[in-house]
């Protein structure tokens, strides 16, 4: 029986064997057994239908792959462009807004000719969250003295309250013991600014006294009217957050939104006069 199964499985070789190489001898021009070959070719094609769909199947999934692995590395490098033209993004508006507090520092400055801007740095201050009472790195050898104006770029931060040889000691608007003679932009009512002890917490400031025909409203901006003798007219304090208004003459007030974040501080400019 083995011996029998053996010799089947040499006969259907060898016969595949034969066919095969029929056919490609059928295959050239002028061959004498073309005619052979195109009679065997009949029971062969399905096979070779089968063949070639399978061998473009293979192609295929070949090449699905291959397609996969350039679409992972196109979308890699184009993750890492993305990340690159990110971070140039980020340093672009860092460079935009450092110029445009440049410009606001020298346009408000046009504007304060009888001073002199000293740049200070915050080297110290008191405990808390918020810059109400802190320390600055210049003193009376840099011409600082008592009550000189302290700004920055943006706005209104407070005033000079103790000078040392070196170091000076600045009361913000939103401590307790500031007050600052102010008016509303818009109508240019004047009225008084400080310190509340329940504001600033949160960096807020109020607006007193403020009388029934006084225009004022959620939005308005508050400068420094130049009265009082410490401050310049024209330096930005904030905005009107709220009104609240009580029934007394002068019981209304405002809660003021400084324009200077209290708890971010690192540079100041104090306003020291011209000789």
């Amino acid at each position: 029986m083995r011996r029998l199964l053996r010799s089947k499985f040499f006969i259907i070789a060898l016969v595949i064997v034969v066919i095969l190489t029929l056919a490609v001898v059928s295959s050239k021009e002028g061959s004498g057994i073309k005619a052979i070959g195109n009679v065997i070719s009949v029971p062969i094609a399905p096979l070779q239908s089968v063949i070639s769909f399978m061998a473009e199947k293979i192609g295929g999934v070949f090449d699905y792959f291959k397609d996969v692995k350039i679409t992972k590395a196109e979308n890699e490098e184009l993750l890492r462009r993305v990340n690159e033209l990110e971070k140039e993004n980020r340093e672009l508006e860092r460079l935009e807004r450092e110029n445009k507090e440049l410009r606001d520092a020298l346009n408000f400055m046009d504007q304060m000719e009888s001073f002199e801007p000293v740049g200070c740095t915050i080297i110290a201050k008191d405990p808390g969250n918020w810059f109400e009472v802190f320390t600055i790195n210049r003193g009376s050898k840099d011409g600082i003295e008592i009550n000189s104006p302290v700004i920055t770029a943006y706005g209104l931060v407070g005033r000079v309250s103790e000078v040392n040889l070196f170091t000076s000691k600045v009361v913000s608007i939103i401590d307790m013991d500031s007050t600052v003679a102010a008016r509303v932009s818009s109508s240019r009512d004047v009225l008084i600014v400080r310190g509340d002890a329940s504001l600033r917490s949160s960096g807020l400031c109020r607006m007193d006294y403020i009388s029934p025909d006084v225009d004022i409203m959620p939005g308005d901006v508050i400068e420094t009217s130049g009265l009082g003798g410490i401050y310049p007219k024209g330096i930005i304090i904030g905005q009107v957050k709220d009104v609240i208004r009580n029934e007394g003459q002068f019981d209304s007030y405002a809660v003021i939104s400084p324009v200077v974040d209290f708890k971010r501080l690192e540079e100041v400019i104090v306003l020291k006069e011209k000789p």
